[in-house]
């Protein structure tokens, strides 16, 4: 997995957002259309696309789209 492509992929989970503006230091919790759903739309495509579990106190426990990207990673 590169940080390059996890970017993509959490972009594609947004409707309205532009995929320019979510970069690796993005703080996502503060895009305006972050919401539990997207987040869920995030746990669902990180065990599709890396085989990964992802629990929501995770991803609140996460700052910007690369500690997002690490946690995963490490796992």
């Amino acid at each position: 997995m590169e940080l390059k492509e996890f970017i993509r992929h959490f972009a594609e989970q947004f409707d309205d957002t532009d995929s320019s503006e979510i970069t690796a230091a993005t703080r996502f919790h503060d895009l305006d259309e972050w919401s539990s759903l997207i987040a869920m739309s995030v746990i669902s495509m990180v065990k599709h696309s890396y085989g990964k579990t992802l629990e929501g106190p995770e991803i609140k426990s996460c700052v910007t789209v690369e500690d997002l990207y690490k946690l995963i990673e490490a796992k």
